[in-house]
């Protein structure tokens, strides 16, 4: 992974974990596994969209 100023690829993963938390705390009282399935949901999309943005930067 490339320490360019410019590359906001890694913002992605800890955005969509922060997500996966808030949704997980609406789920909370009802079921907790759901909880630590957002977070593990949050994560996995924070990966798919820091490859989508470093992708398209380095085709720029």
């Amino acid at each position: 992974m490339s320490t360019n100023k410019e590359d906001k690829s890694g913002l992605a993963i800890g955005g969509m974990t922060m997500v996966g938390v808030g949704v997980g705390l609406i789920f909370v009282r009802s079921n907790p596994i759901l909880m630590a399935a957002c977070i593990i949901i949050g994560i996995g999309l924070g990966l798919v969209i820091a490859s989508l943005i470093s992708s398209k930067q380095e085709k720029a």
